[in-house]
């Protein structure tokens, strides 16, 4: 069973995905993470993120894998894990930029379809992972959330790491930031953010995390029970449903 969850950057798709693979029983793949990888390696390197060859090359000579057997997975980036690092800021400004280029994203739609064939129970979150990842894909989700909301939640996730300059924090440059965001990820040629057509959307503004998770845990398990009645799924499968 593969469950995509899609939607714009704030709405908790990374956590939402990482409780309902551990609720599920099945594998976490953050993709987001992948992207950002990408992009603080180009930093490091002192490439320009707007250039498509220097990051075309980097995307075919990088390898990024994960450890499935920590949890969550541990990105590791030619065998080094990158951690918190790609979540910095510089990081966060680039990426969206860097995921922009069609050759980029086709080389790591071509490696996440890979680890969704060597781990075929896997929920996996991004911006296309319903539309053009897994397209068939037995429950898409959309995550979604008001823009100041998503703002908010962000500003307290910075102020909640150490050392956090707390007078630097502005919610309204965050907002600015995520709109300015969302109108890029949405509007590029290739891999724009949009709603599957066949996905389920859940706002998550007025929910807590765990009101989520639940919630897509009973679509996870009714789809699994369709799947079941259909002759789709093998006992493998069933026994899993049970756990969940």
């Amino acid at each position: 069973m593969i469950v995509t969850i899609d939607g714009p950057a704030g709405t908790g798709k990374s956590t939402v995905a990482f409780l309902l693979a551990e609720r599920l029983g099945l594998e976490f793949l953050d993709t987001g993470a992948m992207y950002r990888a990408l992009t603080l390696c180009a930093l490091e390197r002192g490439l320009a993120p707007n250039d498509e060859v220097a990051m075309t090359a980097l995307a075919d000579e990088i390898d990024l894998r994960f450890d499935f057997h920590t949890a969550p997975p541990v990105l590791l980036v030619n065998g080094r894990p990158v951690g918190e690092r790609i979540r910095a800021e510089d990081v966060t400004g680039a990426v969206s930029i860097v995921a922009s280029h069609p050759p980029v994203r086709e080389a790591l739609v071509r490696a996440q379809r890979e680890i969704g064939r060597e781990h075929p129970r896997l929920v996996t979150e991004g911006r296309d992972q319903g539309t053009v990842v897994f397209p068939d894909a037995e429950l898409k989700v959309y995550l979604d959330a008001r823009p100041d909301v998503r703002a908010h939640r962000r500003a307290l996730q910075l102020r909640s790491k150490p050392g956090a300059d707390l007078a630097a924090i502005d919610e309204t440059e965050i907002l600015n930031a995520i709109l300015a965001r969302d109108r890029l990820d949405s509007t590029r040629a290739t891999g724009r953010m949009r709603r599957p057509d066949d996905a389920v959307v859940v706002d998550t503004s007025e929910l807590t995390t765990d009101e989520v998770v639940s919630e897509l845990a009973r679509l996870a398990r009714e789809r699994l029970r369709e799947a079941v009645l259909a002759g789709g799924a093998d006992d493998h499968d069933a026994a899993a449903g049970g756990r969940a």
